[in-house]
């Protein structure tokens, strides 16, 4: 798919009714040949727009007037450019505990839970926050998830987590100014109750920190795997990041993961791996697909925001 095309294809599908400043910004990027060239310079896994849109953030730049945002991007390139090959998009998202929530919740007692791309660990809290799924209301916390749930019963109970424990290629330290502000970076403009979200849950992070190590999630995921308690349920986990991997390397990884004990969940975009036999998803907008030890359970809205199960309970 060609950088304009991308470009057009976020604005239709992820930022239509989202953020109407990216999708604006999307558009004027895929029409725009002297932006394209210099995003087609780029690695294809670094030419994705809310990587382009949350360096821009990190810069200072302007993200809400497309002709001020194209002059920034033409007259920063070399600044732009590197920040762009060595920065990930770790949104760290911890709306998507709300997807994981009902998985975690049936599972055997207690949890350790270790994180694929865990950026800055704030997704390793499921037990620390509160959720909405329509009337139920489940967990008394200042970081407060709301999850519109279909097709399943609400979660009755908060899970127990007993270890905790991230994978990354650059964790994130939660209490470094630098990397909140690249965390906030990676917000859109308009989703100011994600903003406050993320604050509020990196004062939970920060008060009992996890254990983040840096490492490749083939290589050393077996010797971090082997430090979870042995008396607990063991679930690696990993949302929207193996579509940042490789198609070899993700494998070798599936092939790795359906080795070790415990189980694996996983929420990520339908291209990043293939399901036989699932319904469409319920509407044109993005969504991704949760699965539990490889079986398809769900489709799900990137930030966790909305959960339509079709596996049976």
């Amino acid at each position: 798919m060609s950088t304009a095309m991308i470009y057009a294809e976020f604005a239709a599908r992820e930022a239509h009714d989202v953020s109407p400043a990216y999708e604006n910004l999307s558009i004027a990027v895929s029409h725009d040949p002297e932006v394209l060239a210099r995003l087609d310079t780029l690695p294809p896994a670094k030419r994705q727009p809310n990587l382009l849109y949350a360096v821009v953030t990190y810069l200072g730049g302007p993200v809400t007037d497309p002709p001020a945002f194209l002059d920034f991007v033409r007259a920063n390139w070399p600044r732009i450019e590197p920040e762009m090959r060595t920065r990930a998009t770790q949104t760290n998202e911890a709306g998507r505990c709300a997807l994981l929530l009902p998985v975690l919740a049936a599972l055997p007692q207690p949890l350790a839970l270790l994180e694929i791309g865990a950026s800055a660990g704030l997704n390793l809290y499921p037990d620390r926050y509160a959720y909405r799924y329509g009337g139920a209301t489940l967990g008394d916390s200042p970081v407060d998830l709301d999850c519109d749930l279909t097709g399943h019963q609400p979660p009755a109970a908060l899970p127990e987590v007993v270890w905790r424990a991230g994978l990354d290629l650059n964790p994130l330290d939660i209490t470094d100014p630098a990397d909140a502000r690249w965390l906030e970076s990676l917000i859109w403009p308009e989703h100011h109750h994600r903003r406050a979200r993320l604050r509020a849950a990196a004062q939970i992070a920060a008060a009992d920190p996890p254990r983040l190590q840096r490492g490749d999630l083939v290589d050393d995921l077996p010797a971090l795997a082997a430090q979870a308690p042995t008396d607990a349920t063991l679930v690696i986990f990993n949302t929207s990041v193996l579509y940042q991997v490789p198609p070899a390397r993700r494998q070798a990884f599936t092939d790795l993961v359906r080795t070790l004990p415990g189980h694996w969940l996983s929420v990520e975009n339908p291209a990043t791996f293939q399901y036989a036999e699932i319904p469409p998803p319920p509407a044109e907008t993005l969504y991704n697909i949760m699965a539990l030890d490889g079986r398809p359970l769900a489709w799900t809205r990137p930030h966790g925001q909305a959960m339509t199960w079709f596996a049976p309970a």
